[in-house]
């Protein structure tokens, strides 16, 4: 399916990964976000051949294309050793996983700093990308996923994510940003009107660059504004609205740039679903 962009929603892979690509298909999903092992913590299930080949057949019986969401509990910026070796084998792991499934994209929220410090803390992600990263020869790509920016969290900014793409020891990998929109809106980036939805993406392509936006969380925000409080809200029932979405949309239409859908799972996603294709297919 050539039209873009693709409108995805994260998808429950409990009990079979390879059942997420099918229930994807059922729930209307032109490509989906999925966990490979508990969030929460716990041992992944292994990737077996039996494995590979059904996931992989049954993601291209309904063509879709897909990522992985890697555990809540990493932590790149934790002084406590167990947690921060623990996090970068895990996303390498991912990273391997998602490369033996055939999956686009893992993503990763980049952790806490509040016992370092932000400039500690971001040296410390820094060279655990770096030990993530080296000698990976998978296909999946790696993406840092925004943050909302609650205490001492790292990523909410631009400017901070900068500091960690563009560091010598990792420029050379050309790193992509999952940008979610309840998020950066926490965060206080304006995407409430079309013309503050445009001069939030100018400044992230003048910080960052414009290709290293590659997937776009697509979430309404509960929280006000600047708050720094990540609560999602379906799409034109939080602070966005309806009007920052057809401007969130025309944006990733013209980028080519998927859509993920991470709003609470009950009888309204469906709803959220056919708001965002519905936005797309207007003339």
């Amino acid at each position: 399916m050539d039209t873009y962009p693709k409108i995805g929603a994260h998808i429950s892979a409990a009990g079979d990964i390879a059942l997420a690509p099918v229930r994807a298909h059922e729930a209307g999903l032109e490509c989906f976000q999925f966990f490979s092992r508990p969030p929460q913590g716990g041992p992944a299930k292994p990737i077996t051949s039996k494995l590979i080949k059904e996931f992989r057949a049954n993601s291209d019986k309904y063509d879709l294309e897909s990522y992985i969401h890697t555990p809540y509990y990493i932590n790149l910026a934790s002084a406590k050793n167990n947690i921060y070796f623990g996090s970068i084998k895990v996303i390498r792991e991912e990273l391997e996983r998602g490369s033996m499934l055939g999956v686009k994209y893992i993503m990763a929220h980049l952790g806490s700093a509040k016992e370092l410090g932000e400039k500690e803390g971001v040296k410390k992600v820094i060279d655990g990308i770096v030990q993530i990263l080296k000698d990976y020869k998978g296909q999946t790509e790696f993406l840092i996923e925004m943050s909302a920016g609650a205490g001492a969290i790292i990523g909410d900014s631009f400017e901070e994510i900068a500091k960690i793409v563009l560091a010598p020891k990792l420029k050379k990998y050309n790193i992509g940003i999952c940008f979610d929109t309840c998020h950066g809106f926490a965060s206080g980036y304006d995407l409430r009107t079309a013309k503050a939805v445009a001069a939030t993406f100018k400044k992230f392509d003048k910080i960052l660059g414009v290709k290293r936006l590659k997937l776009i969380h697509t979430n309404d925000c509960e929280s006000d504004f600047g708050s720094h409080k990540d609560r999602h809200a379906h799409i034109g029932e939080g602070n966005i609205g309806l009007d920052g979405f057809k401007a969130i949309v025309a944006i990733a239409k013209k980028r080519k740039i998927n859509l993920i859908l991470e709003t609470p799972h009950d009888l309204k996603l469906q709803q959220d679903i056919k708001i965002l294709k519905k936005i797309r297919d207007r003339k």
